[in-house]
């Protein structure tokens, strides 16, 4: 799922994002430890998991999620 980040504190390496339809979803430590991100901006697209409503995994738009399926190059 794609988010755009509403805000991100380095300190505690919290935030929250804004999902497609404005809903506001904060994430904690714990989603962002989870990536591979040392950082976020206002504004930066992301991609993030979510399970029960809490926001478990956050990273940039251009990375594969967990799980998913990666691409293989075109064969020649």
């Amino acid at each position: 799922m794609q988010a755009t980040v509403r805000d991100f504190d380095a300190a505690t390496r919290s935030g929250s994002v804004y999902l497609d339809d404005g809903t506001e979803l904060p994430f904690g430590a714990e989603a962002f430890d989870a990536g591979p991100l040392r950082l976020l901006r206002s504004g930066q697209r992301v991609n993030i998991t979510v399970d029960g409503g809490r926001v478990t995994y956050v990273t940039l738009s251009t990375f594969p999620l967990p799980g998913s399926p990666s691409v293989s190059p075109p064969h020649a």
